[in-house]
């Protein structure tokens, strides 16, 4: 989990900073009002390259994963294991060069 939280903060620094002063100025109301800001954060950290090559060494897991949250929205917490298993999968899946490649602007 460190790792994906790593590469968040290094790459997708602005979407995250975003996306968390949305959430703590919206307490109540932050999944409705930060969702655009959510997507963003989703779409920087899906087009890194080395998050594309851990989805596609370990898509089983992330498949079921995402199954897992959306059959969940409002209680992940049934979400563990999978989360538990991708992430293991995760430190397995050889990342050399991956870091490598250009990001897009």
């Amino acid at each position: 989990m460190q790792a994906a939280m790593d590469i968040t903060a290094k790459y997708c620094h602005k979407e995250m900073e975003a996306y968390g002063s949305c959430v703590a100025s919206n307490p109540s109301t932050w999944q409705s009002k930060c969702h655009e800001l959510k997507v963003k954060v989703a779409e920087c950290t899906s087009s890194h390259p080395v998050i594309q090559k851990i989805r596609q060494g370990c898509s089983t897991e992330f498949v079921d994963f995402e199954r897992c949250l959306r059959e969940n929205p409002n209680n992940p917490t049934p979400c563990s294991t999978h989360v538990a298993r991708f992430l293991g999968c995760a430190e397995t899946v050889d990342l050399s060069g991956a870091d490598a490649v250009p990001q897009p602007s």
